[in-house]
């Protein structure tokens, strides 16, 4: 098998103590006439290789957060380092560059491409990042044997149950080994047997390949199962 983390200059070993670092971040909405507090002055800190739960009711700013962390959004104050590099500072091109070779997201909604396969929606960061075709089509492939999903790889997404979908999704986030895992609510759709399956899935793929994770979630149960949590209120 490919140490496809070696290949692409990756060492776990010498990866940064330190892997995101937020300071005093405030995110500011526009709501009809008026400035809201969608996120208000919000710090913390997570170290390499840790995992991390955020937790908060519906309105205080799970989402906006991690959306911030992946650099789709800039903070209105504050700083936000992911791997030494200033994330909130940058601008849209080098935010989108550094998300797509250092950031995986999971979302609540799979948002899985519905004309593509199984297959070819795990290998499509990989594609965008310019990974030979054969060498994609591998790793998709084991990174869906790892998930249980290897039977599945022909099939189209709508003949999928949601619990299978959002092992895909899982599977096209981890393919690229990212550094960082950020998931918004990644069980929110899923009964409860399903709902731990997939979240225990996601701690054991970080904890295969070296990465943090930080994830947003009501779910007090699922939070502890990680070294760390931040509330938000």
């Amino acid at each position: 098998m490919i140490d496809s983390r070696t290949r692409r200059g990756f060492d776990i070993k010498k990866t940064s103590d330190r892997m995101v670092f937020v300071e005093k971040v405030e995110k500011k909405v526009k709501v009809g006439q008026h400035s809201i507090f969608a996120l208000k002055d919000c710090s913390f800190s997570l170290k390499s290789g840790e995992t991390l739960a955020i937790l908060g009711s519906s309105g205080t700013g799970k989402s906006t957060l991690i959306h911030l962390i992946a650099g789709l959004e800039r903070p209105t104050s504050g700083k936000i380092t992911v791997k030494k590099s200033l994330v909130s500072e940058m601008s849209d091109g080098d935010r989108a560059k550094f998300r797509k070779e250092n950031v995986g997201v999971i979302y609540q909604f799979h948002h899985l491409l519905p004309e593509f396969n199984v297959l070819e929606n795990v290998m499509m960061p990989l594609r965008i990042k310019r990974v030979a075709p054969t060498i994609a089509k591998k790793e998709a492939y084991q990174i869906l044997e790892k998930v249980g999903l290897e039977h599945k790889v022909k099939d189209q997404p709508a003949t999928l149950s949601g619990g299978e979908r959002q092992r895909v999704a899982i599977a096209r986030a981890m393919v690229s080994m990212p550094n960082l895992i950020l998931a918004d609510e990644p069980t929110g759709n899923l009964d409860r047997d399903n709902a731990h399956n997939v979240f225990r899935l996601i701690l054991s793929l970080v904890n295969d390949y070296g990465s943090s994770l930080i994830v947003a979630t009501h779910d007090l149960e699922l939070a502890s199962l990680c070294n760390n949590r931040k509330v938000l209120n």
